[in-house]
């Protein structure tokens, strides 16, 4: 008898958890309709957004077909957020349309139904369907927990849980993996971060794009550190910064320890007076490549510094040195074109040299003080992801906000 009532305990456990059981049309199994109904009841997620209507229906219906229809919307809204992005979007084309460089990758994950009602009538557990689409990063969890408390606290402004909340759907926007060990800066935090295995190893301070220049937000992988470099400067900047300077005085290149070349970065490629160029064929608002290319060689006076970390990218952007620390006093440093400048790039040229490459720091260290161009190759993978979270919780736990350098806290509006 006790061996029945155990075999009968465990059977309806079994049920219960969705693994077996009779399907019912719609594929649903009891353990499975319970388990979404507790997951929709607390928006385990932070998913449920614009359908709560539809979640209303099913609490007073129980409709199987309902349900998987919800499903399926929660998970779309859990795996490319609630963000208006067709209206995210627009906003962007008329940031572009003034003159200013603005990108923000939107990584979008297909969610097709077909696989979730096959998921579904296979007898998967409602977690493990949603599981491919939760966000890697440990913010996810980390802001939804902040948010979660603070709503119950009669202290709390309105104003904090709603850009804690518009952060918690920036989370899915991330590349959905992100990597073991990365690097992540953080835009209007003016920090980066580099991350091993769920722990911050390094931080330092950085100075991020103007906000007519902005530091887009992307991730890509670091190839490579360039000891001593050549700073190739970009046609667009040449257009905006340096021809009026030019123009005005042609010997300024000389003195930013720059030279000319013809059709080519290559300093063996042949060397321009800056005086014989018809400089107003490249108008600053114009567009299109220029015939004639700048660049600023190894030197104490190159903007680069000593080092850059190289993540080959469309946006030309990287992480550099700089000669202008005293930058790095200020609150907010939002000074570059676009790049990132680093507050302690010797320690992070160590770091990486010793993590990520086989060559010794000696060595290194003898390529730094040559003033020679060299490459340090990195042979394991360092992801770099700059990203944009307005609500961030550090290391110890703490909440921080910052302030909306780029204006996304209003372009990216919640669909809800």
């Amino acid at each position: 008898m006790k061996q029945f009532k155990m075999l009968s305990a465990i059977l309806t456990a079994i049920i219960l958890s969705g693994c077996v059981g009779i399907p019912d049309s719609q594929g649903w199994r009891y353990g499975q309709k319970n388990e979404f109904l507790n997951i929709l009841k607390n928006d385990t997620y932070m998913s449920l957004c614009n359908q709560k209507r539809l979640y209303e229906q099913i609490k007073s219906s129980r409709d199987t077909k309902l349900m998987t229809k919800l499903l399926i919307a929660y998970t779309n809204n859990l795996a490319n957020s609630c963000i208006d992005i067709k209206a995210f979007k627009a906003s962007q084309r008329a940031k572009r349309a003034k003159e200013i460089d603005t990108y923000y990758a939107i990584n979008y994950q297909k969610v097709k139904p077909s696989d979730i009602r096959m998921k579904l009538k296979a007898g998967e557990s409602i977690k493990d369907i949603l599981k491919p689409y939760i966000p890697t990063t440990p913010q996810f969890n980390a802001l939804i927990e902040k948010y979660r408390l603070l709503s119950k606290s009669k202290e709390s402004k309105p104003e904090h849980l709603k850009k804690i909340r518009l952060n918690i759907e920036r989370t899915k926007l991330l590349k959905p993996v992100m990597g073991t060990h990365y690097a992540l800066i953080n835009i209007p935090e003016y920090k980066l971060r580099i991350v091993e295995n769920g722990k911050t190893v390094l931080k330092s301070k950085v100075i991020v794009g103007k906000t007519n220049m902005q530091t887009p937000v992307f991730s890509e992988r670091m190839k490579y550190v360039q000891i001593n470099p050549q700073w190739n400067v970009p046609d667009s900047i040449m257009r905006k910064s340096y021809i009026p300077k030019i123009k005005a005085n042609p010997g300024w290149v000389a003195a930013k320890g720059m030279q000319l070349h013809k059709d080519s970065y290559d300093l063996r490629s042949p060397k321009i007076n800056p005086a014989t160029v018809d400089w107003s064929k490249y108008p600053k608002d114009g567009k299109g490549y220029i015939p004639y290319k700048l660049v600023q060689v190894p030197s104490q006076k190159n903007g680069l510094g000593k080092m850059k970390f190289i993540f080959p990218n469309r946006h030309a952007v990287y992480i550099h040195d700089t000669q202008t620390k005293v930058l790095f006093n200020r609150e907010r440093r939002a000074f570059s074109h676009g790049c990132i400048r680093l507050n302690k790039p010797k320690t992070l040229l160590k770091h990486v040299t010793s993590k990520y490459s086989s060559k010794s720091i000696e060595s290194v260290e003898s390529w730094y003080g040559s003033g020679k161009t060299r490459h340090l190759i990195l042979d394991k993978p360092l992801y770099v992801h700059t990203v944009y979270f307005t609500a961030y919780v550090d290391e110890s736990g703490n909440l921080k906000l910052f302030h909306d350098i780029y204006g996304y806290d209003k372009s990216q509006k919640l669909i809800f």
